[in-house]
């Protein structure tokens, strides 16, 4: 062919040698007409029959080739050809094998130094084959002496084979999610009886990474060019999230330096330049955990074009390096790409407090949140000298005398339970004759115990635990005869059950994730979902160590992003154990001591002490404030009370008794499983119908709870009341009366409104006799806390600074770099705009001064109106006394020595208010939201401001029955949560600075917390504008290619 008199250049003929269904795929389609349109090349299809059918020989004759692994492709057949004619291969066939076999993915990966999960081998030659390296335990599996507690992962070592297996802990419910290939709108389920692990055949078993409930996939075209989408991890809720087109939603999101690196390696170690790998994030470090092979995006056209780029200067530079590989100023194709609707986001707030104008983004949301309703805190200690008993503490703390032994497992419990069972008659022939008042009350306990570990279908650690320590000791002659030895005669055991989060608990947290969803971001919730499924939404959990309080915290989540499905996988996907920040009062324990005991002066004083320092003007500030003025003469009442109502459920008790003694089974109660319980929202209809107490309790262990409470409210012995017991008379008169009312106590709910006085006066003062010591005891419990909020609210500020410096760089060079944005001007993921190192740092890295994740929304590739826009969200769940001690930091915090002159953070209608809720109870919640005002100069104070408000929770009274919802809540054992109250004027401005200057002096310093994990080191491929030009130096193995290095 002839044009303008010269021979038109031959065109590189390009042979798509992959199964039909690949080639017509839609990315596949998108990227060959790119190319073709450059008129550079020939696209030549193989086909099915000429794949499968016939000779290699006979096969078309190509330049360059693209053929990979499907289903049914014979890749042998494949490398023959390759061998035969030699083309240049887009994607090595040889290595093409690895891909199938997980342990040499895995293989391969740690011989090029690529991050991978922790992991071990178990391969057995045939089903069911017993190796004497691997060992399963209740919690555990062992490879080699490798121990992989739960959550672990489970894969079979088959690439081909889908079937992926989570196994979670007993203390966080048990059982199993199986992952596998999308069917539906499913890509997973969860098992919740499934607990022991699969032998049919050869398995990887890894550590669970937490990602925060995000996977992401990474795509290559060739060593220097990375494309990266997140989405929702299937071992969340398993459902696939969808756009109306039916496509599974994913977003674009930014690579750090070191996962390009990452990528890079990926990409030449496999020998595949188009190859899709899964990448884990967790703790600031990456991992990758398979590698798929050929990848391409799917419905991304700016990906389209860059794909189409660099495969057009891979071939040219490999079978035409006289041709110029520069990328002309206008792309050969126009594709209109189609742009997403807006996300119908609002710019201010929720409405809680009265906006600022139309120039106000919500940058930060900060709620600290009490768990939801429980079942009363129980313990019982006992004396025991038993050998049975004895021989189980030497059983597991190592056969050590002097050594403590802490029982949690459901092996450690079952033992247990078996030995307390031998002690315990069936009968109760003699006992009522026994004359030995100590041995009724110790074989009484020992009852309780054995009705305790009894209770529920299968152990769970978070729920009974059981400690043994040795009191006394003897010297015994050692077995061998050799000399002697010591061993336990006695020791303590304290056995600590209930707090369980309740039916109705899980709902309440449920509800208020939902309300949370609706009302604490702009967009009437849909805005926070769409924020959320977009990576703009930075979301971290956290949770104490108690059952009640991690389940609530998942349970929540469910709610806030609209999830379905057990809770168990929500929790351990979702929420971080943070122990040291969320947990304990020993920092403070003098100090509450100190107020107790003064609490303990005031309530029994016949006249009623003031402190002088108080006035009628601000009542709180008065020693004891809502103490009742008749508090002494309210205690008698309240001890007789308490043993009319044990008296009846004496009664109950001693007729459940009966039926146990006239049974050989241990089967008389109604089974229940507190591990199943996890996912109920309802009452048992059944153990109410039976008339039995709501929930796992029977009526020896609510005996058991009010006759503990009688005995320790008043020591007859003594004649001394013990004021500390009063939360608890109070705790389990709601208890029973919002879930035991069907059992008509007489009395019930006389003790409950005398114990109501007393407990709002008392709980509060538990945390401090007035404001200076309320908040000296806050500072030392919240002190952590505190920290970690400003840590949070700092790290958010410097990220939308960082954020508007870019925008501000952007618009002013523009212009300048408007012809730079084409890909071969600079890799993926690279911008040379973004001059700032704060703006690089807040957008490129992970710099937090904790370890937490982030996903961040790449906006060249976000088909989103407003990818810079980003909100960040923490969750603090705890127990009552952080909520109190966070609370009382707030609004007193003015009166410490180095703050005096300063207003409270809290106004004064706020105080009052708050003075008159004694009661912060289940579901109450502080939250902390900072506006940003983008009208304002970057160093204007007023640019961020901090909104506070708080909720009492459910703290309505059970007697109350209201007509309508209310009344339909307390059939259902629940009381509404209350709405959101504010703690400032409305209309005030409390800027960010003024936040932190008043509460830094109470919290534990930012280089106090661990310091963030060193990123790895990067050699700086990705650094580089002219990546494309040095394609094929980092692509050497090619056959039959040509070096153009310059």
């Amino acid at each position: 062919m002839v044009e303008n008199g010269q021979a038109a250049p031959k065109k590189i003929k390009i042979g798509v040698c992959v199964m039909g269904k690949k080639a017509c795929s839609a990315p596949m389609g998108q990227i060959l007409e790119r190319l073709q349109a450059f008129g550079e090349f020939e696209i030549v299809h193989f086909g099915d029959q000429v794949i499968l059918e016939d000779p290699i020989e006979s096969w078309p004759i190509c330049d360059c080739l693209i053929a990979f692994y499907s289903t049914g492709y014979p890749l042998k057949k494949a490398e023959a050809y390759a061998a035969l004619r030699k083309p240049f291969l887009v994607n090595e066939l040889e290595s093409q094998h690895l891909l199938h076999d997980r342990r040499k993915v895995y293989e391969r990966l740690e011989m090029f130094g690529i991050p991978v999960p922790n992991y071990a081998l178990v391969n057995r030659e045939y089903p069911y084959q017993e190796l004497d390296y691997f060992v399963e335990q209740e919690d555990f599996v062992e490879v080699h002496g490798k121990r992989f507690w739960k959550p672990f992962v489970e894969k079979p070592v088959d690439g081909d084979d889908h079937s992926i297996m989570i196994y979670y802990p007993s203390s966080a419910g048990g059982g199993m999610k199986e992952l596998f290939r999308k069917v539906g709108n499913r890509s997973s389920e969860f098992h919740p009886d499934v607990r022991r692990v699969r032998r049919e055949g050869s398995y990887i078993y890894e550590e669970f990474m937490p990602t925060g409930g995000t996977d992401v996939k990474v795509y290559t075209v060739g060593p220097a060019y990375a494309h990266a989408e997140a989405r929702k991890s299937p071992v969340v809720d398993g459902v696939v999230m969808r756009n109306p087109d039916g496509k599974e939603v994913r977003y674009p999101v930014l690579l750090t330096p070191t996962e390009k690196q990452m990528s890079r390696d990926v990409c030449i170690a496999f020998r595949q330049a188009v190859c899709g790998f899964d990448l884990l994030r967790c703790e600031r470090r990456s991992y990758v955990c398979d590698v798929n092979g050929w990848s391409f995006v799917k419905n991304s056209h700016k990906y389209y074009d860059d794909a189409a780029c660099v495969l057009r200067k891979m071939f040219l530079d490999a079978k035409a390096p006289h041709l110029s590989s520069t990328i002309p100023p206008n792309l050969p194709w126009k594709v209109n790409e189609p742009i997403q609707s807006s996300e119908g986001l609002t710019r201010q707030g929720s409405g809680i407090i009265d906006t600022f104008g139309q120039s106000e983004e919500l940058r930060c949301v900060i709620a600290v949140i009490r768990h939801g309703d429980r079942t009363p805190k129980q313990k019982v200690k006992l004396k025991v000298t038993e050998e049975k008993l004895l021989n189980l503490m030497l059983k597991y703390n190592g056969g050590r005398p002097r050594a403590e032994t802490k029982l949690k497992s459901a092996v450690q419990l079952q033992d247990l339970l078996d030995a307390t069972r031998m002690l315990v008659p069936r009968s109760k022939s003699g006992r009522e004759s026994d004359s030995d008042a100590e041995d009724i009350e110790h074989a009484e306990k020992l009852r309780q115990v054995k009705a305790v570990l009894e209770e529920g279908g299968y152990f769970s650690g978070i729920y009974r635990k059981v400690q043994l320590k040795p009191l006394k000791w003897v010297k015994v002659p050692k077995s061998n005869g050799d000399g002697e030895e010591e061993h336990p005669i006695e020791a303590l055991m304290v056995l600590k059950y209930g707090g369980v989060l309740t039916h109705a608990g899980r709902k309440q947290a449920e509800e208020l994730g939902r309300y949370f969803r609706n009302n604490m971001y702009p967009g009437e919730g849909t805005g926070l979902l769409r924020l959320h499924s977009t990576y703009r939404h930075d979301l971290k959990i956290y949770s104490s160590d108690e059952g009640r309080v991690q389940m609530s915290a998942a349970a929540f989540a469910k709610g806030l992003l609209d999830l379905e499905g057990q809770l168990t996988p929500i929790l351990v996907s979702l929420v971080s154990k943070d122990s040291s920040m969320l947990d304990g009062l020993e920092d403070a324990s003098i100090e509450m001591d100190e107020a107790k005991a003064r609490l303990h002066e005031i309530i029994t004083s016949e006249a009623k002490t003031v402190n002088s320092n108080g006035s009628a003007e601000f009542p709180w500030m008065v020693d004891g404030a809502g103490v009742p003025a008749n508090a002494s003469q309210l205690l008698p009442k309240m001890v007789e009370l308490t043993k009319n109502v044990t008296g009846q459920v004496k009664l109950l008790a001693e007729d459940e008794d009966e039926k146990l003694t006239r049974t050989s089974s241990y089967e008389v109660l109604p089974p229940y499983d507190q591990a199943k319980a996890l996912g109920k929202t309802t009452i048992d209809v059944a153990r109410i119908a039976a008339g039995l107490p709501c929930g796992s309790e029977g009526f020896l262990l609510m005996f058991a709870r009010w006759k503990k409470l009688e005995r320790d409210l008043y020591n007859e012995r003594k004649g001394r009341f013990d004021v500390t017991q009063i939360p608890d008379v109070y705790d389990s008169c709601k208890y029973d009366l919002l879930h035991n009312a069907h059992l008509n106590l007489e009395g019930l709910a006389e003790l409950f409104k005398v114990a109501q006085l007393l407990a709002d006066g008392v709980i509060p003062n538990e945390y401090g006799i007035n404001p200076k010591q309320k908040l000296k005891i806050g500072s030392k419990i919240a002190r952590r806390l505190l920290g970690k909020l400003l840590i949070d609210l700092h790290n958010t500020r410097e990220e939308a600074i960082g954020v508007a410096e870019l925008k501000f760089c952007q618009d002013q060079t523009s212009n300048f770099f408007e012809e730079e944005t084409d890909c071969q001007s600079r890799p993926k993921n690279e911008d040379p705009r973004r001059t700032s190192s704060t703006s690089e740092k807040s957008l490129d890295q992970d710099d937090d001064d904790d370890k937490e994740t982030k996903y961040r929304l790449d906006p060249k590739y976000a088909n989103v109106r407003s990818p810079e826009r980003h909100v960040r969200t923490r969750l603090y769940f705890t127990s009552e006394s952080h909520i109190h001690s966070l609370m009382n930091v707030l609004r007193y915090c003015n009166l410490d020595e180095s703050l005096q002159g300063e207003e409270s953070l809290v106004c004064n209608s706020a105080l009052e208010r708050l003075f008159k809720t004694r009661e912060l109870d289940y579901m109450s919640y502080i939250v902390l939201r900072m506006f940003e005002n983008t009208e304002v100069a970057l160093e204007d104070p007023k640019r961020f401001r901090i909104e506070m408000t708080f909720s009492r929770g459910a703290d309505l009274s059970p007697l109350e029955n209201d007509d309508g919802e209310g009344a339909l809540l307390h059939q259902e054992h629940t009381l509404p949560i209350m709405g959101p109250e504010r703690l400032q004027e409305a209309g005030s401005c409390l800027t960010l600075d003024q936040f932190e200057r008043m509460i830094r002096p109470f919290a534990m310093p930012a280089e106090d917390f661990p310091p963030p994990a060193t990123p790895q080191a990067f050699t700086g491929y990705f650094s580089r504008s002219s990546m494309l030009e040095r394609l094929v130096n980092l692509w050497p193995f090619h056959k039959n290619t040509v070096n153009n290095a310059k």
